[in-house]
């Protein structure tokens, strides 16, 4: 992870100096910012910011303003910070492209191995695949997905979910085990997460979404 450009946007500076520690110890380069407003200033005049750790809260511009305004450009991940843990507050962070969601107090130790895991997933190093299943196709290394021709326009988590799903075709998947192969870390709660993922991405994907059968009580399975 050495050299890796990751921007933390928080108001407090004790919050941002304790995540910069952390993260410069394992080889980021950390850039800050206390507010909403100094947190867009900074990311449209630097190049190359992998990703963003961004608080709900802040002034001028809070979270959600920041992630709406750079989601219009950029697909950059964005791990949101939250002193709430409330479903409507998490539900509106994925509404508006928020790959994570972290509620404080946290681990520093655990964000910062969510950041990795994040930056692993988003770091292009497979060669040209493109897999396709009745209709869908789903091109890995340009991380794009055409359902019947018609390309749709998934998030980063939404498609490394769809991609999971395709390549475990016919198997049923409990949702401890999507956690722990999409999200990549060792999960720690209930399986909201999952359940509003599957729900959007369905969505997005018209009547092909009916492809993702639910198994009560376990999960999911991509049925043909």
């Amino acid at each position: 992870m050495e050299n890796i450009k990751v921007l933390v946007v928080d108001d407090e500076e004790r919050m941002r100096r304790l995540v910069k520690d952390f993260l410069t110890k394992k080889g980021f380069i950390v850039l800050e910012a206390g507010d909403g407003a100094e947190a867009l200033d900074v990311y449209f005049s630097n190049s190359g910011i992998r990703l963003i750790i961004l608080d709900v809260m802040m002034p001028k511009k809070d979270g959600w303003q920041v992630c709406r305004e750079i989601r219009q450009y950029s697909k950059v991940p964005i791990i949101m910070l939250t002193a709430r843990s409330e479903e409507s507050d998490e539900l509106q962070g994925f509404e508006l492209g928020v790959d994570e969601y972290v509620t404080k107090p946290f681990s520093p130790k655990v964000l910062t191995a969510r950041v990795e895991a994040l930056i692993r997933r988003t770091t292009p190093e497979r060669s040209e695949e493109i897999v396709e299943s009745h209709g869908v196709s789903i091109n890995k290394s340009a991380h794009k997905v055409m359902v019947d021709g018609k390309e749709i326009d998934l998030s980063i988590k939404e498609f490394e979910l769809l991609e999971y799903f395709v390549d475990n075709k016919g198997v049923a998947l409990s949702r401890e085990r999507i956690l722990n192969n999409v999200w990549d870390y060792d999960y720690y709660g209930d399986a909201r997460t999952i359940d509003t993922h599957v729900k959007k991405l369905r969505s997005k994907m018209g009547a092909k979404g009916d492809l993702i059968k639910t198994i009560w009580g376990m999960g999911y399975k991509w049925d043909e």
